[in-house]
């Protein structure tokens, strides 16, 4: 779980903006504005050291080469990122106009997907040169822009799955009952780290009462015997992320206890049966929820079914109704059904599953059924 991948090349990169262009032009675009975030890294390599109100901007327009726009002082560092030799660089010095380097490259009356957390100065910036053109959010225009994953990205993200799975194998063996969900959480946030994780970015720790709310933030509550303890942790190893949930009880459950997690267990195996090329997003989502409506516990099942994964930890595709898309292979997300009990407790399991030829793959393989901690 240490050994360290070998890094992408530029050639990964180049592959990656030349899908993105024909994506682009597939939706009827002109080309992509990318800024600094998810996306310039998955389609560059290049994460800036501080995001500031300088402007940086990735340009991908049909028929002419990428070019990425940053300013002088941090075009070095730019040009030292993994794909820097897949796309020329323009810089700008503080007191020039960025929007006069960055206008020539676009079409003029040409209509664009810009990244949806670009600075509005920088969009009306490019309105005020070019009043001409129109732009729609990446998330709109290209939801799925980087959904499907390749070998490199694939293996990645089961090396994230395995560290956190090993994560969860050994936070079953410490003790749970007297201590605060917040002291939990932080041995959660050091398993992961000394797994190889570079970053954390949640360790849910829902213990009793606290395990109806999906989101909770592990606080003081002490936990005690006879809780249900909802387990929900993730981060980045080697830029790609993990994210899974198990719920364990202090002691021996309740016959409700152990109905509730049996539920939720059936209707997370149910949607990953489910799971095969050609089948919409929304119905993983339905297969679960029919599980979980069918024992009583429709109303609380209160999310969808699952998220995407991949250089963030939550990113399309959705498993949720309405989503009509097709799954394909190489497309990554959770699988993460769950019951709620307002004031009582809740049940939640998740795998991250990837999309093969033939059905799905696990990218977590820990046990399912109920832990029994002390």
């Amino acid at each position: 779980m240490s050994d360290t991948p070998a890094p992408f090349t530029a050639d990964d990169y180049r592959v990656r903006m030349a899908r993105a262009v024909r994506s682009a032009a597939d939706a009827g675009l002109a080309g992509l504005l990318v800024a600094p975030g998810p996306d310039l890294v998955h389609l560059t390599g290049y994460r800036p050291t501080a995001i500031t109100e300088r402007l940086t901007l990735l340009v991908l327009a049909v028929g002419q080469d990428p070019v990425l726009v940053v300013p002088t002082l941090e075009a070095s560092d730019a040009q030292r990122a993994a794909g820097a030799a897949a796309f020329t660089l323009r810089d700008w010095t503080d007191g020039k106009d960025p929007y006069d380097v960055t206008a020539p490259l676009l079409d003029a009356r040409g209509r664009f997907g810009i990244s949806d957390n670009a600075w509005a100065m920088h969009l009306l910036g490019l309105q005020r040169e070019l009043p001409d053109t129109s732009y729609e959010s990446l998330t709109t225009a290209l939801p799925l822009l980087r959904a499907v994953k390749d070998a490199s990205e694939l293996a990645r993200l089961e090396a994230a799955g395995a560290a956190a799975d090993a994560t969860y194998e050994e936070i079953v063996k410490v003790r749970f009952s007297g201590r605060r969900e917040s002291e939990v959480a932080a041995e959660l946030a050091h398993l992961l780290t000394r797994f190889g994780h570079e970053q954390v970015d949640f360790t849910v720790v829902g213990s009793g009462p606290n395990g109806a709310s999906p989101h909770h933030e592990a606080g003081p509550r002490l936990i005690k015997e006879g809780d249900m303890v909802v387990l929900d942790f993730g981060g980045l190893k080697d830029g790609y992320g993990s994210d899974t949930s198990r719920t364990v009880h202090v002691g021996a459950p309740s016959a409700e206890e152990q109905r509730v997690h049996d539920v939720v267990r059936e209707a997370q195996q149910a949607a990953f049966d489910a799971v095969r090329p050609g089948i919409a997003c929304q119905d993983v989502d339905r297969v679960a929820r029919a599980v979980i409506t069918e024992a009583g516990y429709g109303e609380r099942f209160i999310h969808r079914t699952g998220h995407g994964i991949g250089v963030t930890t939550h990113e399309p595709p959705y498993m949720i109704e309405g989503e009509v898309r097709a799954l394909v292979p190489g497309m990554c997300f959770s699988i993460e059904p769950g019951i709620y009990l307002p004031g009582r407790f809740g049940v939640r399991i998740e795998d991250i599953v990837t999309v093969t030829e033939t059905g799905g793959r696990r990218l977590n393989t820990t046990a399912r059924d109920m832990a029994i901690v002390g």
